[in-house]
């Protein structure tokens, strides 16, 4: 019972992580692999799917957000709004595969919700870069730890 709380617990880490919440899955991934008392195979698994799912959280509230944009306790200035529009028309699907990154990861989701991304290609570009983000931290992890 307590293994199967230690793949939830990084699961949500990594859903939370994922969203415009202020959170990190990383750190709690890292120590989990260096402890070497569970699977890398299936910490990978949760870390991933808990984190593209929350990027699908972002994609899912840009698809609505535009009707909130013009009320006054809306968090996002039309101009930063615009910004961010702006940017993802310039570089199109491919900045998804920056939504691993600290900072613009997030918000770049979000934006391809907004500029109406399919939802098919959204996820495939966005769980490649999750994966690979997940692969690359255990493969330095384990061989550094």
């Amino acid at each position: 019972m307590l293994t199967l709380s230690v793949y939830l617990g990084l699961f949500l880490s990594a859903l939370g992580a994922a969203t415009l919440l202020p959170l990190q899955s990383e750190a709690l991934l890292v120590g989990l692999l260096l402890s070497h008392d569970y699977s890398t195979g299936l910490l990978l698994l949760a870390a991933s799917v808990g984190n593209v799912l929350g990027s699908l959280i972002n994609w899912w509230l840009g698809c609505y957000i535009e009707h909130f944009s013009r009320r006054r306790w809306f968090p996002v200035k039309p101009q930063q709004l615009e910004r961010a529009q702006d940017f993802y028309a310039r570089y199109g699907r491919w900045s998804l595969l920056l939504s691993w990154a600290p900072v613009i990861g997030d918000p770049l989701t979000l934006v391809a919700g907004i500029m109406r991304e399919p939802l098919w290609r959204f996820l495939l570009l966005v769980t490649l870069a999750k994966v690979a983000r997940y692969g690359i931290l255990a493969v330095i992890t384990l061989n550094l730890g």
